[in-house]
């Protein structure tokens, strides 16, 4: 279509109505999917401010008495402060090692040549069909065992970052999409491969790993079964995940639903600064790395 065909389409009265439907139709249609994915996050921050009985009842959707205090209660009284702590352990420790080891990985299969780099590819494909939850839990926990991690946190990070397929092949797109010219241009300049990984692969992945870290920390930090596992007689190592679970019942046998909706709303903080931090990473997934 020409210019001039352009210009005669957006003059016509017709063709405006058309584009103004068009656009409102648009606008309608993100709002009602912003309004139903906020929906149930707005009802858990109103329910978390009101008592266990009102909740319950679920007669009314705004509080009929704030109860601020029921923050203050579950960071104190719920040892959500040792919760958090332990959440926080695990995820910064699980993501950093994750991006270090998925990153390696990924530069070595794309840039080196070595016999059985299309098994550890295909290897890697299949691992990502295969629950890292109940199916592979019990040799998981007896290999911790031998190797006497089983009592601390060190285990539950070392498995979660054993699971990094879905990471790696995040990063092999965007190691290819790094141009090999740099390597060579380094090499001719006396460049080992590690000192071309840490100083130009690595720098160049931040969009990547941005993208990354998020998934990989989403993921550690709403893990259940496997912290439950390892800290299920240390009630001192659990995480959010599993606290959240022990306030479903009080002293008294009945449900905390109040104390759950906060707990719940203070475990969603995390996860939106992370959000935050990352977020610029999804606008530069499609930046290059030289330009001319």
């Amino acid at each position: 279509m020409t210019t001039d065909a352009v210009k005669l389409q957006s003059a016509d009265p017709a063709w405006s109505i058309l584009s103004a439907v068009k656009k409102s139709a648009l606008w309608i249609f993100l709002l009602l999917v912003a309004l139903l994915t906020l929906f149930p996050v707005v009802i858990a921050l109103l329910g978390s401010f009101k008592s266990n009985a009102e909740l319950t009842g679920g007669a009314t959707i705004l509080p009929q008495a704030w109860h601020f205090n029921n923050y203050a209660e579950v960071w104190q009284q719920a040892h959500f402060s040792t919760y958090t702590w332990n959440s926080l352990f695990i995820s910064s420790f699980a993501t950093v090692g994750t991006l270090i080891v998925a990153s390696m990985a990924a530069y070595a299969v794309d840039r080196l040549h070595y016999a059985g780099k299309r098994f550890y590819v295909a290897l890697q494909a299949a691992t990502m069909f295969v629950s890292i939850g109940a199916v592979v839990l019990r040799p998981q926990f007896e290999l911790m065992v031998k190797l006497h991690m089983h009592t601390s946190l060190w285990g539950v990070i070392i498995i979660l970052i054993s699971g990094h397929a879905s990471i790696f092949f995040i990063l092999l797109s965007f190691v290819k999409a790094i141009p090999r010219e740099l390597d060579e241009a380094a090499m001719i300049d006396g460049c080992s491969k590690l000192w071309i990984y840490t100083r130009i692969i690595f720098p160049l992945l931040k969009p990547g790993l941005g993208v990354a870290a998020l998934f990989t920390f989403r993921g550690a930090w709403n893990e259940y079964i496997l912290p439950l596992v390892f800290t299920m007689s240390q009630p001192k190592l659990q995480v959010l995940t599993v606290g959240l679970a022990g306030l479903r019942y009080g002293i008294s046998a009945a449900a905390q639903t109040h104390y759950m909706m906060a707990g719940a709303c203070l475990s969603i903080l995390p996860l939106l600064i992370v959000y935050v931090l990352a977020n610029k990473s999804f606008m530069q997934v499609t930046s290059g790395s030289v330009k001319g």
